[in-house]
């Protein structure tokens, strides 16, 4: 999956894949084919793109196939200042969506019941 708003941030920033790529200690067709989304890019790798766009991570952050972001935390346990991603599969997420449903079901007849009491 092609990582659009990596390539979108770069390209508003003036600065080319070749600039990025001396910066990550690659060659050219490298960076090239983690912006074509061939190539998965390590969070490691995410980190350092967002410093050197100077953007927050969850600017230009997209997860991998079948990942969805979830949430950020301001968590200083780990990574003082920085902020955590999250990712799970697609169908987990789903799983849990359906669950939640459930159980929103399950408290609105509750409270339809106890409303008569």
């Amino acid at each position: 999956m092609k990582k659009v708003k990596l390539i979108n941030r770069r390209k508003e920033s003036k600065i080319s894949q070749a600039m990025i790529a001396e910066k990550l200690c690659m060659d050219v067709s490298c960076y090239n084919r983690r912006e074509k989304g061939q190539v998965r890019i390590s969070l490691q790798e995410w980190k350092k793109l967002a410093d050197i766009l100077n953007v927050p991570l969850d600017e230009i952050y997209e997860a991998e196939d079948n990942q969805v972001f979830i949430c950020k935390d301001n968590s200083t346990v780990h990574y003082q200042g920085t902020n955590h991603i999250y990712s799970v599969l697609e169908h987990l997420l789903e799983t849990q969506r359906k669950y939640i449903a459930i159980l929103e079901n399950e408290i609105l007849e509750l409270k339809q019941k106890t409303k008569g009491l």
